[in-house]
C-alpha cells in the first residue's frame, strides 16, 4: 500500500491531467487509512467525486431525454432505456461509495477529534450527495430515505456551522445556501427556504468587516446568492 504523501502527490497529478476516477481511487485509499484530511486534502476528495459523478449526471439526463422523445418499442427508446439503467447503477455505486466513507471515516473522526469546520464541511457533502446526485435517480421509498437522510445531515451541518464558524465564513454560508435550496426544490417549504436563506446573509452583512482576505471572493459570492434567491422566494411565498 502506498503511504499518503504519495497517494496526494498521484491524486494532483491525476487532476492535472483530468483523471477523475483515477483521482478518486487515489483520495478512497487515503481517506480508509483513517488519517484526518486537510483542508486541501478535503478539497482534493471533493473536487475527483464531483467530476466523476457529475460526467455521469450529465449522461443520464442526455439518455433518459433520449429515451423519452424516442417512440415507443423502437430500437432507439431501449437502447435509450438500457443505457440509463446502466448510468443509474454506476451513479449509485459512485455516490454510495462516497456516503460510506463520509459516515464510516470522515464524519465519525471529524466529530470525535472535535474537528468542527471538517464535520460540518463534510456532513454538507453528504447532504449534496444524498439530494443533488442520488435523489435525483430515485423514486418513491427510496427517495423518501434520502430526502431524510439528506435533512438531518444539512440541519446537523447548519447547527454546528452557527455554534463554530464565523457569519461569513465560506463552508457555514455554503450550508446555508445548499440548505435553503434544499428547501425550496425538495420539500418545496419556500417559507423556510427564504428564511434561512435570508437569516445567513443578515448575519454575514453585520460581520462584514471581519472577513477575512483570503475568502473573501467566495464568501460574498455565495452571499450574492443567498441574497438573490432570498429576494426572489419573497415573492412566490
Amino acid at each position: 500500500m502506498a503511504d499518503k504523501e504519495a497517494l496526494i502527490q498521484k491524486a494532483k497529478l491525476w487532476e492535472q491531467a483530468e483523471r477523475w476516477h483515477d483521482m478518486a481511487l487515489c483520495m478512497k485509499e487515503v481517506v480508509e487509512m483513517g488519517h484526518a484530511l486537510s483542508p486541501e486534502e478535503r478539497n482534493l476528495l471533493s473536487v475527483a467525486y464531483k467530476n466523476v459523478v457529475g460526467s455521469r449526471r450529465s449522461a443520464w439526463r442526455i439518455v433518459t431525454s433520449a429515451e423519452q422523445k424516442a417512440a415507443d418499442g423502437s430500437e432507439t427508446r431501449q437502447a435509450a432505456k438500457w443505457l440509463r439503467e446502466k448510468v443509474e447503477t454506476e451513479l449509485k455505486e459512485m455516490c454510495g461509495e462516497v456516503v460510506v466513507l463520509l459516515d464510516k471515516y470522515l464524519i465519525l473522526n471529524a466529530t470525535a477529534k472535535g474537528d468542527d469546520e471538517a464535520q460540518v464541511f463534510y456532513r454538507k457533502m453528504k447532504g449534496d450527495y444524498l439530494i443533488r446526485y442520488l435523489a435525483e435517480i430515485s423514486e418513491g421509498e427510496e427517495r423518501e430515505h434520502m430526502v431524510k437522510d439528506a435533512e438531518e445531515s444539512y440541519e446537523k451541518a447548519h447547527e454546528v456551522a452557527a455554534d463554530a464558524m464565523p457569519a461569513t465564513h465560506p463552508i457555514r454560508l455554503g450550508v446555508a445556501l445548499n440548505y435553503s435550496v434544499f428547501h425550496y426544490e425538495i420539500t418545496q417549504n419556500i417559507k423556510k427556504a427564504r428564511q434561512l436563506a435570508k437569516k445567513a446573509f443578515d448575519d454575514a452583512i453585520e460581520v462584514l468587516d471581519e472577513l477575512k482576505e483570503d475568502s473573501y471572493k467566495d464568501s460574498t459570492l455565495i452571499m450574492q446568492l443567498l441574497r438573490e434567491n432570498a429576494t426572489r422566494w419573497a415573492s412566490e411565498n
